[in-house]
C-alpha cells in the first residue's frame, strides 16, 4: 500500500520537475524588450535588439530557448527613455545669469554593451545626467541670452545632442533629442538688473540708428542740393531769361502761397518785384 502511494508522489515530483526545467528553458520576449543571455555572468547572446525603421511584427520578438539555471536573461527596454536634468545655473557672454531646466531622450540600441559597461538603463540615464548639464553650461556659455529666442537655438541643441550622443555610444545608447523646457532669469534683484541693461543696450542701438539715419540724410539731402544747384546753372547758362522766370516764379509761389493767408502785402503795379506779370514787352 505504502509503495502505492509512493509512486504517484514520485511521478508528481519528476512532473513538477520537469516543468520546472521547461519553463527555465523557453521565454517570451515582447515587442517593447531586448533580452541580452548571460551565462555565469557573460552575456553570450542577444534578442529583439532595436533596429532602425524595422517594422511592428516583424522584429525578433517570440519563443527563444535558454540553458536551464545556467543562463539567465536580462531586459532592457526597447523604447525611447527621457532623463531630466536638474536645473542648472549658466552665465551667458552678455553677463546674465540663466537657469535652465532640460532633458534629454535616447534608446538602448546595443543591449550588449549596456549590460558590460553599464549594467542596467537606471545607470545609463544617471551617467548622462551629469553629461548633459555639463555640456549646456559649455554651449548656453559661449552665447548671448538672445540666441535662446532665436532660430539659433536649433543649431545649439543640434550641437549639444551630438556631443552626448558620442558620450552614449559608450554604452550602447543612442541620443534621439535634447530640448531646453525653460531658460528664465532669476527672480528678483538679478532679474530686473539684467531688464534695466537689457533696455539700455537697446536705448543706445537705437540711438546709433537714429544718429546714422541722420548723417546719411544729410547726405543726401547736400548731394540734391548739388545737383540742384548744377542743374540751375546749366539752366541759366543755356537761357538766363528763363532761369530768371522760373526764380520769379517760385518767389511768387513762397511769396503769395506759402504764407498763413493772414498777411496783407500792397504794392505799386510798376514795382519791380512784379515785372513778370508786365509782360516781356512792356519791359
Amino acid at each position: 500500500m505504502g509503495s502505492m502511494m509512493q509512486r504517484p508522489m514520485l511521478l508528481l515530483g519528476l512532473l513538477a520537475l520537469l516543468l520546472i526545467v521547461l519553463a527555465s528553458s523557453v521565454a517570451v520576449v515582447p515587442e517593447t524588450k531586448q533580452a541580452v543571455i548571460v551565462r555565469f555572468g557573460q552575456p553570450v547572446r542577444t534578442f529583439n535588439v532595436y533596429r532602425e525603421n524595422e517594422e511592428f511584427g516583424q522584429t525578433g520578438a517570440g519563443l527563444i530557448a535558454r540553458i536551464p539555471f545556467a543562463e539567465q536573461i536580462v531586459w532592457v527596454d526597447k523604447r525611447v527613455i527621457a532623463v531630466e536634468m536638474e536645473q542648472q545655473q549658466v552665465l551667458s557672454t552678455d553677463q546674465l545669469r540663466l537657469e535652465v531646466d532640460a532633458y534629454a531622450r535616447f534608446r538602448i540600441v546595443d543591449p550588449e554593451r549596456m549590460y558590460v559597461s553599464a549594467g542596467s538603463v537606471e545607470r545609463v540615464a544617471a551617467e548622462l545626467r551629469p553629461i548633459l548639464g555639463s555640456a549646456l553650461r559649455n554651449e548656453l556659455g559661449k552665447r548671448q541670452f538672445a540666441a535662446l529666442l532665436s532660430p539659433e537655438r536649433g543649431g545649439i541643441m543640434d550641437r549639444i545632442q551630438a556631443g552626448l550622443d558620442r558620450i552614449a555610444s559608450q554604452y550602447g545608447a543612442q541620443i534621439v533629442d535634447v530640448q531646453i523646457k525653460r531658460a528664465d532669469l532669476p527672480q528678483g534683484t538679478p532679474l530686473q538688473s539684467a531688464f534695466q541693461r537689457m533696455r539700455t543696450a537697446r536705448e543706445q542701438e537705437a540711438r546709433t540708428i537714429t544718429a546714422q539715419g541722420q548723417k546719411n540724410a544729410q547726405i543726401i539731402r547736400a548731394e540734391a542740393d548739388a545737383s540742384a544747384s548744377r542743374t540751375y546753372a546749366n539752366s541759366f547758362g543755356k537761357d538766363a531769361s528763363f532761369y530768371e522766370f522760373y526764380r520769379a516764379m517760385q518767389s511768387y509761389e513762397r511769396t503769395f502761397l506759402g504764407g498763413s493767408g493772414e498777411t496783407s502785402i500792397i504794392l505799386s503795379p510798376n514795382n519791380e518785384y512784379l515785372r513778370e506779370f508786365q509782360g516781356r514787352g512792356n519791359r
